[in-house]
C-alpha cells in the first residue's frame, strides 16, 4: 500500500511517499480502507522527535492520527462492526498511522462515522474531538451555569471544544484573532477576546475551568482567571505524573516529568486550583457519543481546506504555519 512515512527524527524532515506492507489484523482488529484523513499539530510533534521519549516509534513508520473510512474485513473477535461500514477513529498510541491506503486498527477504537458527514468532515474529528470531550467531560466534569475559557477557539481543538461545552451549558470565552471573531461566536463563544490587542488575564475572572493549549507563559496567566476550586486542563504541557504511570514510564522519566510539573504546581497551589495535563487516548465509545452529537447538529465540524493524498507533506506544511481555521483533511481516497 502506499503510505507518507517517517524516515528519521528531524524538526521540520521531509515526508516521504513509499510502499508499505499491507497491514495484518488481530482478533480484535477491524481492517479499514482509509478515504480520509487529517492533519494535526502532534503529527509535526512526533515527526520532530518531540515525544520519543515517551511515545518511540520505530523508523521509518506511517504518521497520521485521524481517519474516516470503509471495514473491509474483520477478526475473529469483533462482533460490532463488518465489512462495508462507513467508520471513523483515532488508533491508539503505538497503532497510529493514517497517512495511507489501509490501517488496522483495535475494534475498541472504532466507531461508526456520524451519517451526516462526508469523510472529509468526519476525518477531521477524532483526535479534536475526543481531546474536547476528555478534557470537558471527564475532567473538567463541566456543568450548567459553569464558565470555561477555552484558548485558540478557532484552533481544531478549540472549534469544538466551544461547541461541546455549550452543549453542557457553560458559559463559553474564547481568544482568538479578529479575522475569525464571526466564526467563533457562531460557535457558541460568549465572551471573545482578540490575543493580539487585547490581554485575557484582565479581562477574564472567576472561572470554573480553563483549557489551555498555548505557552508555558500563557498557562501561568491562565491560573489568575480562575476561581478558587477551579481547573486548569493543559494539552500543551508540563506533563503530570499520573500521565507518567499510564504511560509505565520509568523512574527517571517520572522524575523528570515531576521537576517540569513542579513549577505550575506550586503556584496552583497557592491559588487555590487544580491542574492537570491530558494527553488524550483513543476510545471509540466516547467517538460514538460525539458522532450522535454531531447527527443532532450540536456540533459541527469546521474543515478549513482539503488536500489530496499526494499533497500530505504539503497539508502538514500548512498546519505547521498557524494559517488553518479548524482542521485540514486529506482525500486518500474516493
Amino acid at each position: 500500500m502506499k503510505a507518507f512515512v517517517v524516515d528519521k527524527y528531524k524538526k521540520k524532515g521531509a515526508l516521504r511517499l513509499a510502499d508499505m506492507p499491507d497491514p495484518q489484523i488481530g482478533a480484535n482488529d477491524v481492517l479499514i480502507r482509509i478515504h480520509a484523513s487529517a492533519i494535526n499539530l502532534l503529527d509535526s510533534k512526533i515527526r520532530d522527535g518531540a515525544f520519543k521519549l515517551f511515545l518511540p516509534y520505530r523508523p521509518p513508520f506511517i504518521l497520521g492520527h485521524d481517519l474516516a473510512g470503509t471495514v473491509l474485513r474483520v477478526g475473529q473477535n469483533v462482533r460490532q462492526f463488518k465489512a462495508g461500514d462507513k467508520v471513523y477513529a483515532r488508533p491508539r498510541d503505538h497503532r497510529t498511522g493514517t497517512f495511507a491506503e489501509f490501517i488496522a486498527v483495535d475494534q475498541a477504537d472504532v466507531a461508526l462515522k456520524p451519517a451526516s458527514l462526508t469523510m472529509e468532515e468526519a476525518a477531521s474529528i477524532p483526535l479534536v474531538g475526543l481531546t474536547a470531550w476528555q478534557a470537558l467531560v471527564d475532567l473538567g466534569k463541566v456543568q450548567p451555569g459553569q464558565k470555561v475559557f477555552i484558548q485558540a477557539g478557532s484552533g481544531g481543538v478549540g472549534t469544538i471544544a466551544i461547541q461541546l461545552a455549550k452543549h453542557l451549558g457553560a458559559t463559553v470565552a474564547t481568544t482568538t484573532s479578529a479575522a475569525n471573531v464571526d466564526l467563533v461566536k457562531s460557535l457558541g463563544a460568549d465572551v471573545v477576546i482578540d490575543y493580539r490587542t487585547q490581554d485575557f488575564e484582565k479581562m477574564l475572572s472567576g472561572y470554573d475551568l480553563v483549557l489551555n493549549s498555548q505557552d508555558a507563559k500563557t498557562l501561568e496567566k491562565s491560573l489568575n482567571v480562575l476561581k478558587p476550586g477551579g481547573k486548569l486542563i493543559s494539552i500543551s504541557g508540563p506533563p503530570d505524573v499520573p500521565f507518567a504511570k499510564s504511560l509505565r514510564l520509568n523512574l527517571f522519566l517520572r522524575f523528570v516529568m515531576r521537576m517540569l510539573r513542579r513549577g505550575v504546581l506550586k503556584k496552583a497551589k497557592a491559588r487555590g486550583v487544580g491542574y492537570s495535563f491530558l494527553f488524550m487516548h483513543a476510545d471509540g465509545a466516547q467517538l460514538a457519543q460525539i458522532a450522535k452529537l454531531i447527527d443532532t447538529g450540536v456540533i459541527r465540524p469546521v474543515v478549513d481546506k482539503v488536500f489530496p493524498f499526494a499533497q500530505t507533506a504539503e497539508a502538514l506544511a500548512y498546519v505547521e504555519a498557524g494559517r488553518a481555521k479548524g482542521k485540514v483533511a486529506i482525500t486518500v481516497a474516493g
